[in-house]
């Protein structure tokens, strides 16, 4: 009986950990579906949702029980294997220059521009060259609680880059609306951190920024990104005794994530997970993680992204299965 009572114990702490699939997981809406590749989603100040498809280059706005239509198309955007149509962030000052930022694969590189929604004009650029490959482009944006722009990247194939203070890839990068470096910055540089293989996924748990990462084959993460910190790539993947890397907050196999968007509500990270298939719910005691939870596992086949509408604190989430892809909406957090 004891040793029962002791195995009994080791498996409850383990599924703490490393979490079972949820029964009370609220049923989303399907607020469109009919998509392709939906990859970054960003909200106005009036609750409406605006997302990106990587291939088609087009930018959809919706509203639940109203269809979704295309209000831009961003032809200078090209689809390089993984590379696209991307992120997108909705500007600080939105209300009064209806900015909406863009990070999007081109012929060349990968950019940050922003377009004025109502306006048909080109795309204005505020970063140019980050490295672009068929794999690795990075992707996510986000506007920060001190008005500043992240970006996450990847090595675009280039594994030294992300090592490289001097490279845009395999970093994360914060800037001004306008592209310049944003004060406090460990490199005088856009660089806030680096040694990351392919960033795409941003979130403030509080004042913390944390980060997804494409693992290769051993481990998947999420961080906490601190000014100047390095994460490893290609040096380490996951957790490692070497002291000049940080080491993750989190790790999973490939087979269990591939992250890549995430948000924060209440105390949890959820991280929308490719190849697992799920949505992982990460509860937080400060930093450190004292549950994982799997959702949804296998329900809507691949999730892009998941991002908390501000305006309801709503969560959405997008397929990225590559046909009839759909937009969903949690009204009631699990």
């Amino acid at each position: 009986m004891r040793r029962l009572g002791a195995l009994l114990s080791v498996l409850i702490c383990t599924l703490a950990l490393t979490g079972a699939p949820a029964s009370a997981a609220s049923t989303p809406q399907v607020v469109s579906r009919g998509h392709t590749q939906p990859w970054g989603i960003a909200f106005l100040p009036d609750g409406s949702a605006l997302f990106t498809e990587r291939g088609t280059r087009r930018i959809w706005a919706v509203t639940p029980g109203r269809p979704a239509r295309v209000i831009y198309t961003v032809t200078e955007a090209a689809q390089r294997g993984e590379g696209g149509l991307l992120g997108i962030a909705v500007g600080p000052d939105y209300l009064r220059d209806k900015r909406v930022y863009l990070y999007y694969t081109t012929a060349r590189d990968n950019r940050i521009a922003y377009v004025t929604t109502g306006s048909t004009a080109r795309p204005r650029p505020v970063l140019t060259g980050i490295p672009a490959a068929s794999t690795h482009n990075g992707g996510r944006l986000l506007f920060g609680p001190d008005r500043m722009l992240y970006a996450g990247t990847g090595d675009a194939q280039v594994r030294a880059a992300a090592q490289d203070p001097r490279s845009l890839g395999g970093k994360v990068l914060r800037m001004t609306k306008e592209g310049a470096p944003a004060a406090g910055n460990p490199f005088g540089t856009v660089v806030l951190s680096r040694g990351h293989r392919n960033v795409q996924g941003l979130a403030f748990a509080g004042n913390h920024l944390m980060a997804t990462e494409f693992g290769q084959d051993r481990f998947d993460e999420v961080n906490h990104i601190v000014p100047g910190g390095n994460y490893g790539w290609p040096l380490v993947e996951g957790r490692s005794s070497d002291t000049r890397f940080r080491n993750p907050v989190h790790q999973w196999t490939p087979a269990e994530a591939s992250p890549s968007g995430m948000t924060f509500h209440d105390g949890s990270l959820y991280v929308a997970a490719l190849r697992g298939q799920r949505l992982w719910r990460l509860q937080l005691d400060g930093l450190r993680v004292t549950r994982a939870t799997s959702l949804y596992q296998g329900t809507y086949g691949r999730l892009r992204a998941a991002m908390l509408n501000p305006t309801d604190r709503s969560m959405w989430l997008l397929t990225g299965n590559g046909t009839d892809d759909r937009v969903l909406r949690i009204a009631t957090f699990p």
